[in-house]
């Protein structure tokens, strides 16, 4: 690669920050932080700021980078040292972080070395170290936000996600003054991060646009999307040369999609056709390519998409699945939430758990009045993060709220087997240990349990032996989520789910 040196703004503005302690940036009152921009030695080192804070704080750890050590990453009222430590890099790299206390969120920057940009591929960037510069050539694929800037850039190698466009001047949020659009040839450079798996360049500075001479124009219908039973999409184009164009189908496409008709000149319209869709959503980006007078080639592209069926699965069966856009649906308990604002949370059936991340639009998760021991059914494709398989985009298609009471409440209940509670209680005897037949007590009064079941959805053999295979035995605790029934004239907990044991020895 050849590679290219520069001392950007930030840059010089960090090494400035270095030399002085107390140079307060920020106005918040709830926190505050001694620099906003952290400087440290390309061979190796330290920095240390203060942050002063009116109550807990903390960074957010999936920000920090592997290179970086933070210490302390969270803290208390007051003021607190916060030292930032990298080893030797072998040129410079950035990255942004936030620290926040009582929804107040401030950015640091942290810079080791000068910024160092390489001249790359899109497969090099994917493939290079986090936080380092680039400046890569390629075509504008699709535009998903026109106020900050942030769409698809690939070349022949791979594709990569630009978060953030500078303008002319600079700055951000004036995307559309740069005029680009899909097809453009466009030479970009600026720092890498890997965001929920997503390889992205950040706040990107346009070093060059090259107009393309083949350009999308629009679709019908509007979405470019073929029904499930099957159908059409044309494609409207405008080209700007004399030579025709060309249209590529991906090969793995290549059995569900085909083009119906292509008609000529400056305003051609490729059509599509797609027969009927017994699988889950699929989409295809097919490419269309005219050449000028000098032969060099320009290309534009499309995505065609077709809806699909919901595919039913375990949660062990979504965690099998290849990351794509079918739609899977799967049902569970909320075992934890990391992030509520959001709808993070990890959700569990009798055949394992899974991380979604996200529930529907921010406040969608709290709007709900979902909590942990809930029982829901969601909708969402296949991602992965670092490796790490996960539900994205998931709806809430149906949830059944499950309410902690004690013993002696449940007790009280009227039978009803479309209600849950949760019980927890001490162990007194195993009835079956088979299924899971046990007497469960807690300080109010004692239930028999008609059944303690791997999780939700568990049938047949799937139900047997929870309790030897966990090894929970009689005195232990136990959390079961269930419905009140009465056998015999006798109140019981029918068909429990297991949520969490504690052993006690």
């Amino acid at each position: 690669m050849k590679l290219k040196y520069f001392i950007s703004f930030f840059a010089l503005v960090a090494l400035l920050a270095g030399c002085s302690d107390d140079d307060a940036m920020t106005l918040f009152d709830e926190i505050q932080v001694s620099s906003s921009y952290v400087s440290i030695d390309v061979a190796g080192g330290s920095n240390t700021i203060t942050v002063k804070a009116k109550e807990a704080w903390a960074f957010d750890a999936e920000e920090i980078p592997d290179w970086l050590t933070v210490s302390p990453m969270n803290g208390g009222a007051g003021e607190t040292k916060v030292t930032f430590t990298a080893p030797a890099a072998l040129d410079g790299r950035t990255t942004v972080l936030h620290v926040t206390c009582a929804d107040k969120k401030q950015t640091i920057n942290v810079i080791q070395g000068l910024a160092v940009v390489s001249e790359a591929t899109c497969a090099q960037v994917i493939e290079g170290p986090e936080s380092k510069n680039y400046r890569v050539t390629g075509t504008v694929k699709n535009i998903v936000n026109t106020t900050y800037g942030n769409w698809y850039l690939a070349d022949e190698t791979g594709e990569v996600y630009i978060y953030g466009t500078l303008d002319a001047k600079g700055n951000t949020k004036n995307f559309l003054s740069l005029g680009l659009e899909v097809g453009d040839i466009v030479t970009v450079e600026g720092p890498k991060t890997v965001y929920n798996g997503t390889v992205e360049l950040v706040d990107v500075t346009v070093i060059n646009i090259q107009k393309s001479l083949v350009k999308v124009e629009g679709y019908d219908p509007e979405d470019a999307t073929i029904p499930v039973e099957g159908g059409n999409v044309a494609v409207n184009l405008t080209c700007k040369t004399n030579n025709g164009i060309s249209v590529e189908i991906p090969d793995e496409a290549k059995n569900w999609l085909g083009i119906v008709s292509v008609s000529g000149g400056a305003e051609p319209v490729v059509t599509f056709h797609a027969n009927a869709n017994a699988g889950g959503d699929r989409s295809a980006t097919v490419v269309f390519k005219t050449t000028d007078d000098k032969g060099k080639e320009y290309t534009a592209q499309a995505t065609i998409y077709q809806k699909g069926a919901i595919v039913a699965a375990t949660v062990a069966e979504f965690l099998e699945a290849e990351v794509g856009d079918t739609q899977y649906r799967i049902t569970g308990v909320i075992t934890s939430v990391a992030n509520a604002s959001y709808g993070n949370v990890y959700v569990r059936d009798w055949s394992g758990e899974t991380y979604v991340y996200g529930i529907g639009a921010k406040g969608d998760f709290e709007a709900a009045g979902l909590k942990v021991g809930d029982i829901v059914t969601l909708v969402g494709k296949r991602g992965e993060y670092k490796g790490t398989p996960q539900m994205t985009g998931a709806v809430l298609e149906d949830f059944k709220p499950v309410t902690p009471v004690t013993i002696d409440e449940f007790l009280d209940k009227e039978d009803n087997p479309n209600v849950y509670y949760m019980l927890t209680g001490e162990i007194v005897e195993i009835a079956n240990p088979t299924y899971g037949n046990l007497y469960l007590e807690d300080e109010t009064n004692q239930v028999y349990v008609y059944g303690c079941y791997p999780g939700w959805g568990a049938t047949g053999d799937n139900r047997k032996n929870l309790l030897e295979t966990l090894g929970i035995t009689v005195g232990d605790h136990l959390s079961v989520i269930g419905v009140k029934s009465t056998y015999n004239g006798t109140p019981q907990m029918s068909n429990g789910i297991y949520f969490s044991h504690l052993k006690v020895q």
